[in-house]
């Protein structure tokens, strides 16, 4: 018998995942989940990209059920244990040395939106201004200072109070606007009406805005921008941070360095909750415990975060996302975009979006609902909801996403009546 009663009866009527898969899901391996009837679906939404490691990934799991097995401490705050300095040792000899990074790493509470709210903190306390600029299509969080920089006009309708101190500028790519001529306008002239900001916050590529990719040369121009007018560059790599765009850090294919950088989903390697931002030794100047959070010592997520990085580097995962990135690349243009003249797509890695805008942006969630119906679970994004997302664990094998893809192209064909 279906539990869902329980849910519909006493759950919040806030849930919103749930609605667009009404099952009870009971097992979850790699890229496949499965509901408590047994039926099988592939998972192409990567928990909104928690799960960039796959469910249940057996060496990282290993790592957890291994040191639960033991008595070591499960949450100790921000206290010293054996945990937390492997997990930082492993972090920065695998991942930021490599890369010639030097970031002090604060541990925040549970979830990205607390370490954007951390970031912002710091970056008003060192520059001493209150003004933060964000972008068109940005989403970094629901907490009201996270939120004030997020766009979506559902998000900040849920706040319920004015969101201030932020100021929006467009972002690369918006249709008929030139972003890096209206970033330096609003710097350079004294009749603009915009503050100088503490700092600029982004997305890459921004993944709830519609996969809106930034290119090298517009990145490379904002971190110059930020250098030159002593603005802190925070980059928030919530979503497509964690080997999502084919490296570690989306920001590596730009070749710049952000004074920041906020980290959540994956970085606990195993869906367990964990945020954590990047700070540049110079901008380290929090007091104790002027920003903390009782989780922000959550044992499991550094036993699971050092076995993700081991697993993130031992499979060459950088190499396999940019390898199978092709793949589903290759399919939207051959078999989705000729379908008709009016789809158009974008997206880097495993981040990949299909537009309905210029036909009808509802058919977005009506994809959503045959593929669901098909087995195959799709998320929405962008304006008006209008792009069809797509995002698998970086560790579905090539059987699995030539298996969803085919669905996803069944769909279309249905639609499309092709």
């Amino acid at each position: 018998m279906s539990m869902i009663k329980v849910f519909e009866n006493r759950e919040s009527q806030v849930r919103s995942y749930c609605r667009k898969y009404p099952v009870v899901f009971s097992r979850a391996v790699n890229s496949e989940l499965f509901d408590e009837d047994g039926n099988r679906y592939i998972d192409f939404l990567a928990v909104a990209g928690s799960m960039n490691y796959g469910h249940n990934n057996p060496e990282i799991k290993k790592a957890v059920v291994d040191y639960l097995s033991g008595e070591g401490p499960i949450n100790m705050l921000d206290m010293y244990t054996e945990a937390k300095a492997e997990f930082l040792q492993t972090f920065n000899e695998k991942i930021l040395s490599p890369r010639g990074l030097d970031y002090k790493v604060m541990c925040c509470g549970p979830t990205g939106t607390n370490a954007v709210e951390a970031a912002l903190k710091l970056a008003r306390k060192n520059t001493k201004r209150t003004q933060v600029y964000a972008f068109g299509g940005a989403f970094h969080g629901m907490s009201l200072g996270a939120l004030a920089c997020t766009t979506d006009q559902a998000s900040r309708e849920g706040g319920s109070v004015p969101l201030t101190n932020v100021s929006h500028i467009p972002f690369d790519g918006t249709p008929g606007i030139d972003s890096l001529t209206y970033l330096k306008w609003v710097l350079s002239d004294d009749h603009s009406g915009y503050e100088k900001p503490a700092a600029i916050i982004l997305e890459t590529v921004q993944a709830e805005g519609g996969i809106n990719v930034a290119s090298v040369e517009w990145l490379k121009e904002v971190r110059r921008i930020c250098t030159e007018e002593k603005i802190i560059l925070i980059v928030d790599d919530i979503q497509i941070g964690n080997g999502r765009s084919g490296n570690f850090f989306s920001f590596e294919r730009a070749g710049i360095k952000p004074d920041m950088v906020v980290l959540s989903k994956s970085i606990s390697g195993f869906g367990i909750p964990m945020a954590l931002l990047l700070i540049s030794p110079e901008l380290d100047i929090f007091r104790p415990a002027e920003h903390n959070g009782t989780f922000r010592g959550n044992q499991l997520a550094f036993i699971g975060g050092t076995a993700g990085i081991n697993y993130f580097v031992d499979h060459q995962l950088d190499k396999e996302v940019q390898r199978k990135s092709k793949i589903i690349e290759n399919f939207i243009k051959e078999k989705i975009l000729p379908l008709d003249s009016r789809l158009t797509y974008r997206g880097i890695g495993f981040l990949w979006g299909i537009d309905f805008g210029a036909i009808d942006p509802k058919l977005a969630i009506e994809a959503v609902h045959r593929a669901f119906d098909k087995k195959l679970i799709l998320e929405i994004a962008g304006r008006q909801d209008a792009v069809l997302k797509i995002m698998p664990p970086l560790t579905i094998t090539d059987d699995v996403l030539n298996e969803g893809l085919a669905i996803v192209e069944e769909v279309f064909k249905e639609m499309f009546k092709a």
